[in-house]
């Protein structure tokens, strides 16, 4: 059952076995979970079933280094589900793996434990089957192009993403409507309290947005806020922090545009590189150092992905008309399903769903009519793209191609989130982020780029210019809207905050759920594990 606190609030709440706090993926999935188990379970939304500036006020954030994007974080139901273009991947062995030369690395738990709940993911919430993933699946792409290199020190990564993007709040939205789980809204909880003297929480203390006061009592508690809304509740609550780690090792994956790969011949057709959409996910393959190789090095593992430019590419008028196309609901699936049986090729960068400003930033009439002012200024290119998209199905020739460049950050205990000196609307610690890249981070980074050069030239594939090593101020800058790390899994209360399973430390009925209990964070898209844990911890 749905209740909006802000349309009525009753003076007393019930109790339940389980209180969840948050309604993306980490949050959504746990209630859907539990939703059969015969418990009593409740789920706090902080937002309402659409943003509004009430929302917009309360994922504020200060940060410091890298910039924090406002719409990586929020206040509404589904929490940034809303604003995901859907990309996953698993995690390599390498990344849960103990690494002599990364300080706190190592997950708790192996790889394998999570195989099954990946699985589970792929059945229960709409992420494309493992199989697409490994050899012989989406990789059979590679054929149907004409960019087919074989390399030694490189190794392909594949992403995928649900043609139609898994919204949290509509994907549990039956379990909302159900008498099963009772979902509130405008509920933001300020703080879990704590049984005096005892290792348990004994409420959430809510406040509406018409100034109510409430309390509700439960007998679990678990944290699905993201990965510095977790942390940021836990530091105002004073819980889980005894030995000053809540906070601890942030990480993001920086991302940005360097370097551009002169083609020796021009590409017409390269789905498995550029990108495409076929059965129902569209994908691409990026590429990172081979295991072996990262050892060798002793670097993370980062990698990049090929964006071929075309002759509208970066264009704002072809963006905005993207944009447009998206949001037409009914005329997109319906081009979707004619073409169903295609692979249908990325014809500009804007059609993967990335978090760019202009898709995300909130629009009212005038920003709208802004965007349909952008597309009639640029009616050259958006004609142009418009033909390539719709007509041309022998594909544009490429001759340049432009490295997406995505960081994996080492867990640095000094990147972390602390309460700021600001306050929200009611009264609380805004969270402050701090995070910058290491010396290793923008070292693995390199060699990656120093590999990519010497394979293209073995390949034969054309001349890489751009020289990461030199380049000042580093350019790999920009947030991935991945935050992870906060609340570490582990099995040492002095380097962790949460047990392999996921409860903190001291207390017996807090439980965390999210990027933020990530050790390590790899370079994969974290939601497709983060949804597996929270599958694991249900």
């Amino acid at each position: 059952m749905i209740r909006d606190l802000s349309e009525s609030c009753p003076a007393t709440l019930p109790e339940y076995d389980v209180c969840i706090v948050g309604s993306g993926p980490a949050g959504g999935t746990v209630a859907r979970e539990l939703s059969e188990g015969g418990l009593s379970v409740c789920v706090l939304e902080s937002g309402r079933r659409a943003v509004d500036r009430h929302g917009d006020a309360l994922r504020e954030v200060e940060w410091e280094g890298l910039r924090i994007k406002g719409y990586s974080r929020e206040r509404v139901l589904g929490g940034a589900s809303t604003t995901w273009a859907g990309l996953s991947s698993p995690l390599d062995p390498i990344d849960l793996a103990e690494r002599p030369w990364l300080r706190r690395s190592g997950w708790p738990i192996p790889r394998e434990t999570l195989e099954p709940y990946w699985a589970a993911a792929c059945d229960r919430y709409g992420f494309a089957p493992l199989a697409m993933f490994a050899p012989g699946g989406f990789d059979a792409l590679r054929e149907k192009g004409d960019l087919r290199p074989g390399f030694e020190a490189l190794e392909e990564k594949v992403f995928l993403a649900n043609a139609v993007p898994q919204d949290f709040g509509r994907w549990v939205g039956p379990t909302y409507e159900s008498a099963a789980v009772d979902l509130y809204l405008d509920a933001t909880v300020t703080a879990l309290e704590r049984e005096p003297g005892g290792r348990r929480v004994r409420a959430a203390a809510i406040r509406t947005r018409r100034g109510e006061e409430r309390r509700l009592a439960a007998g679990r508690f678990v944290v699905a806020t993201g990965g510095i809304e977790n942390a940021r509740l836990l530091l105002a609550s004073d819980l889980g922090n005894e030995r000053d780690q809540v906070g601890r090792c942030f990480m993001n994956h920086p991302k940005n545009f360097f370097g551009r790969l002169r083609l020796e011949r021009p590409s017409r057709r390269a789905p498995y590189w550029f990108g495409c959409l076929h059965g129902g996910f569209a994908g691409y393959a990026g590429l990172r150092l081979t295991e072996e190789r990262q050892s060798a090095l002793g670097v993370l593992n980062s990698y990049v992905r090929l964006e071929p430019l075309f002759p509208w590419s970066d264009n704002v008028g072809v963006e905005a008309a993207v944009l447009l196309a998206k949001r037409s609901g009914a005329m997109l699936r319906g081009w979707k399903t004619r073409r169903a049986g295609e692979v249908v090729e990325l014809r500009d960068y804007a059609e993967t769903g990335d978090d760019s400003d202009l898709q995300n930033a909130r629009k009212g009439v005038r920003e709208w009519a802004g965007l349909v002012g952008a597309i009639a200024a640029n009616a050259v290119p958006v004609a142009r793209y418009a033909r390539a998209r719709l007509f041309d199905r022998r594909g544009t020739p490429v001759t340049t191609v432009r490295l997406r460049n995505f960081m994996e950050m080492e867990p640095e205990p000094e990147n972390r989130v602390v309460l700021g000196g600001a306050t929200d609307v009611y009264g609380q610690p805004r969270a402050r982020v701090v995070h910058r890249p290491t010396a290793l981070d923008r070292r693995s980074l390199i060699e990656l780029h120093a590999a990519f050069r010497r394979e293209c030239e073995a390949n034969g594939l054309g001349r890489f210019e751009g020289d990461l090593a030199e380049a000042d101020p580093w350019p790999i800058d920009e947030d991935a809207s991945h935050h992870l790390g906060t609340t570490r899994m582990g099995t040492d209360p002095a380097t962790s905050v949460v047990d392999p399973d996921l409860r903190v430390h001291e207390l017996d009925n807090l439980f965390v759920s999210g990027g933020s209990v990530f050790p390590t964070s790899g370079c994969a898209n974290p939601t497709f594990t983060i949804v597996a844990l929270a599958i694991r911890l249900a």
